[in-house]
């Protein structure tokens, strides 16, 4: 009994130390209570945009505007930077398609437009990619809407992409932030 408790003892104390290691992540306190400085973020490259698909769109509630938006689905990912990137089909009441392939930086509340499609020649690259605001003005009103309905989950991506997924394609109440959850 008594070998077993030194034994716990000796991990908890072990495990406490490890804790204080140089090898620690980043924003860990280290034994004196001071907190290292976090490193600056990184944007990672982005990936080229998938292939425009305009079926199988989970559709999005924007207001505001007479556009349909639909997100495809296959296209969430959530880079090692934390941006999620998605592909956004726009359709006018007229039947004109655009399409945009867009990252949302839910720790900046800010979006970034990579490319646009065009349907003569695909996907053409943004001139000049910049963070936005999500509510600058003008307010990236269907950006926004994606981020309150599934993209975040406060100052960070709702999960993996499959779970941003899993809550985009369910009801308003049970998605995470509004009285249900799916997890």
């Amino acid at each position: 009994m008594l070998r077993s408790l030194l034994a716990l003892a000796l991990a908890g104390a072990l495990s406490a130390a490890s804790a204080t290691e140089p090898y620690a992540p980043p924003g860990t306190p280290d034994n004196t209570g001071n907190i290292p400085d976090t490193p600056e973020w990184k944007e990672i490259a982005a990936p080229p945009p998938p292939p425009l698909r305009t079926s199988g769109l989970l559709p999005m509630d924007v207001t505001g505007t007479t556009m349909r938006f639909g997100i495809d689905p296959a296209s969430v990912q959530v880079g090692r930077d934390g941006v999620v990137r998605y592909v956004v089909v726009a359709t006018s009441p007229s039947g004109v398609v655009n399409a945009m392939y867009e990252g949302i930086n839910c720790s900046a509340s800010q979006v970034k437009v990579y490319a646009y499609h065009n349907p003569d020649s695909g996907w053409q690259p943004a001139t000049q990619p910049k963070w936005q605001p999500l509510r600058g003005n003008p307010p990236m009103r269907h950006s926004l809407s994606l981020a309150q309905s599934g993209v975040c989950l406060g100052d960070a991506p709702n999960g993996s992409a499959a779970q941003i997924v899993q809550d985009l394609r369910s009801p308003v109440e049970r998605r995470f932030g509004r009285g249900g959850t799916n997890r």
